[in-house]
């Protein structure tokens, strides 16, 4: 149970600092109003930084279902991926609940429905599922090849990387900032077409939470796009994970 409070506490902080930065940019009347992209993608990559140092020498903070499949896939150990799974899950629910609760006399000064799903889910800029999901893909290849990166070269041991030597990686020093820095990365080179999701925890339990919130004129959920989201960052963290191995394997 360590392990399940642990993600879903990391992934609970990392909604509620990197929604709570979308809303702040995009929800009117608030101090940040109109603050563009670089703010948005700054305020995830401190998200990220800060879920990852809070719970990183407990569980590894994977704090995102790709990363989890991922670890798994490579390891052949899926006995805690229904765990992880779940506690990421409603911890991203439960963050996005204290955004809306930490905006809540802005959602009626905002007219735009998009804007307001725009806190809690990504969408695409251009409509096309397949671009979309190979967007999703490429930029959650990237996250999970270079944060196993970055984990490597911090565990003392060589060889898959694991929970236990995440755990290890991500307990202390600059591993957990070098993640933040990564995602960060991402989001200003190829965040624009979807709003670079990169984690299906991410975006499914705060659409969930927008769909049930008693949000003032909140229109749809959009239902259509959120596989893209969901199935791209998990075959991409899948093929980072073995790209990463294949690669590691060849260096040695």
């Amino acid at each position: 149970m360590q392990n399940f409070w642990a993600e879903l506490i990391g992934t609970m902080i990392l909604i509620i600092m990197g929604d709570g930065v979308v809303a702040n940019v995009v929800l009117r009347k608030t101090k940040g109003n109109n603050a563009g992209w670089i703010v948005i993608t700054t305020g995830w990559a401190l998200a990220v930084t800060l879920g990852v140092y809070a719970v990183g020498r407990i569980s590894g903070a994977h704090l995102n279902p790709a990363v989890t499949i991922a670890v798994a896939s490579v390891n052949s150990d899926w006995s805690q991926v229904p765990m992880y799974i779940a506690a990421q899950m409603l911890g991203a629910f439960i963050g996005a609940v204290i955004v809306y609760l930490s905006y809540l006399p802005h959602w009626k000064e905002t007219a735009d429905q998009g804007s307001k799903l725009a806190v809690f889910c990504t969408g695409p800029a251009v409509r096309s599922p397949i671009a979309n999901l190979i967007t999703e893909f490429v930029g959650t290849w990237v996250l999970v090849f270079g944060t196993t990166a970055i984990a490597a070269n911090f565990a003392t041991e060589n060889g898959p990387i694991g929970n236990t030597e995440m755990a290890e990686a991500f307990s202390t020093g600059l591993a957990p900032l070098l993640v933040g820095v990564t995602v960060f990365s991402i989001g200003l080179s190829l965040g624009g077409p979807t709003g670079y999701a990169i984690n299906p925890a991410r975006d499914l339990g705060p659409r969930i939470a927008h769909a049930v919130l008693p949000i003032p004129g909140k229109g749809g959920s959009d239902w259509e796009y959120a596989w893209i989201p969901v199935v791209g960052p998990i075959l991409g963290g899948i093929a980072g994970a073995f790209t990463f191995q294949w690669a590691n394997g060849m260096w040695q």
